[in-house]
């Protein structure tokens, strides 16, 4: 019995001790004091491309709040959404992760129902997990909602960015770090079949009586920059000058919120983000894979730091966005989770080294607008494949119905600003570019013996980001894209 009882005794010891290892927590480095976090502003436009602002070289757009913010921080000069399309640019955003391996395809609303995997995690889960107040105003355009979660959700009209810094006073003065998710709806066009008639220029959400506490900043047509991927018509001259005053109303208002927030005392640890999540909403540019829809505005004020006035040649994209929030904010995470990597410690820097490549992935915009993409650009030279080549290349509906587009299409004219419409409408399956030589990528090296390693040396290395990033369409190199989604075996 005293044997029995001895065993018994030991084997409740073992078991006991046993336990209280499993129930050791993990030894992670330790964080900073939640209360001595830095707060985080993310601010989003919608379609703002580098074209509009003073700081990216514009002598016409009144844009001095963003002007300041660039000249208090740190200006991008090579900044990449991963596809030029709202909802599966804003996924890559918060997600960290390219949209072709989160189930993040295309839009999100109504009939187009795209979705992240309710398996992934976001940029306001981890940081409310880490002690963060989160909120978010304005333009979601993401979901499900319980991946994409914010603490709080405030309510304002998404065109008057001066009454949504008014609704943010409570984040602002939160005794907690917050993250502050700022979404405007401009200057994304506006209903894309009103005005009825076709040549009459789109809104771009401006009104005649103005919204509360905005100026009404107009600009004459013939003052405004065309882009050198534009036509320089009346149609489009008119487009572009509504799309400078709804850009313009972005400025007060972020300029609103920058008060507010030196007002509360918290600008000294205040992280602020100005980033778009497309290019402009014109034909050549938006739902593309060309410069104008992909490289866009990315300005940093990280007081922290103490830089100022620093324009930064690095190679960064939207994917790299949130690991660097959470560096930024001294949040510990896996670095493998994510396909993007953090840019924080280069935010100081001019031109730093291994800052030369970026990716691009885009699936859908709307449901009918299937056209596959994957770019790679390392150095000075692009490589896009257009899976779905044999296609034509579709229009999102704002697009085919800009005053911009039509006022071409409808008197026959051949060329789109520099580019036979065929062009436009017909694509290759490859185009490869020397952006050094051909910023506006008109000159096709594809089948030029002079580039043949170059191409092959590119596809190499857009196979590889595929395949590290479990791209379905990777299955497209080996075999003819007529047959995909027939049931063949492939």
């Amino acid at each position: 019995m005293k044997l029995f009882t001895s065993k018994l005794l030991f084997l409740t010891i073992v078991i006991i001790a046993f336990s209280s290892c499993e129930k050791k927590p993990k030894e992670n480095k330790p964080e900073k004091n939640i209360a001595s976090k830095p707060n985080v502003i993310l601010f989003v436009a919608d379609d703002h491309g580098t074209d509009a602002l003073g700081c990216y070289g514009n002598k016409v757009i009144q844009t001095p709040n963003l002007d300041k913010l660039a000249s208090e921080g740190t200006l991008f000069n090579n900044a990449y959404c991963t596809s030029a399309s709202c909802a599966a640019s804003r996924s890559v955003i918060l997600s960290g992760k390219y949209g072709h391996a989160t189930g993040s395809y295309g839009h999100v609303h109504d009939y187009h129902h795209f979705s992240t995997f309710d398996s992934e995690t976001s940029l306001p889960l981890i940081m409310e997990e880490a002690g963060y107040e989160t909120a978010r105003i304005g333009k979601y355009h993401v979901a499900p909602e319980k991946v994409y979660h914010f603490n709080t959700v405030l309510e304002a009209d998404p065109r008057n960015t001066v009454e949504m810094a008014d609704k943010c006073k409570d984040v602002l003065a939160s005794e907690k770090p917050f993250f502050l998710y700022f979404c405007t709806d401009d200057p994304h066009r506006g209903h894309p079949f009103e005005p009825e008639q076709w040549d009459t220029p789109n809104s771009f959400g401006n009104k005649t009586e103005g919204y509360a506490g905005v100026e009404n900043i107009v600009y004459d047509p013939k003052d405004v920059l065309v882009p050198s991927f534009l036509p320089d018509t009346k149609q489009s001259r008119e487009e572009i000058a509504q799309y400078y005053q709804s850009v313009s109303r972005i400025d007060q208002g972020f300029g609103k919120l920058m008060k507010m927030l030196k007002d509360t005392g918290k600008d000294k640890n205040t992280v602020v983000i100005y980033i778009s999540d497309n290019g402009m909403a014109f034909p050549g540019a938006k739902t593309t894979v060309s410069e104008p829809g992909i490289k866009l505005p990315c300005i940093i004020k990280d007081p922290t730091n103490g830089v100022k006035g620093i324009a930064n040649e690095a190679m960064i994209s939207w994917v790299d966005l949130t690991p660097t929030i959470l560096d930024m904010a001294d949040i510990h995470y896996d670095k493998e989770q994510f396909h993007g990597k953090s840019f924080n410690a280069i935010v100081d820097k001019t031109k730093p080294e291994g800052w030369n490549e970026i990716y691009a992935s885009h699936t859908f915009h709307e449901i009918t607008m299937y056209y596959p993409m994957r770019v790679v650009r390392s150095g000075d030279y692009k490589l896009i494949w257009n899976i779905a080549w044999r296609l034509e290349y579709p229009f999102a509906s704002d697009l085919w119905a800009s005053s911009t587009w039509q006022g071409i299409y409808r008197n026959k004219i051949e060329y789109f600003g520099p580019r036979k419409v065929e062009d436009y409408l017909f694509r290759p399956e490859f185009e490869l570019y020397d952006l050094s030589k051909d910023p506006d990528e008109r000159n096709n090296l594809v089948g030029n013996k002079d580039f043949e390693e170059k191409l092959e040396s590119l596809k190499t290395k857009l196979k590889g980001f595929q395949r590290k990033t479990k791209d379905p369409w990777m299955i497209m190199w080996d075999h003819d894209s007529s047959i995909q989604g027939t049931g063949v075996n492939l």
